[in-house]
């Protein structure tokens, strides 16, 4: 487990991620899967957030 807000280096390692807000799992799945989630641009990355 990483817990890190450094987005692009966590990416860079991982096979699978999580994006938890308010204590709920909102989007899983691989970093290209987290990076082109709505959801996950919505809540965390940002709209213009890009590897």
């Amino acid at each position: 487990i990483i817990t890190d807000h450094n987005v692009r280096e966590t990416l860079s390692v991982c096979d699978r991620a999580y994006i938890i807000h308010q204590g709920k799992i909102l989007v899983d799945g691989t970093p290209e899967q987290i990076v082109h989630s709505e959801v996950a641009r919505g809540v965390y990355l940002g709209e213009d957030f890009n590897l």
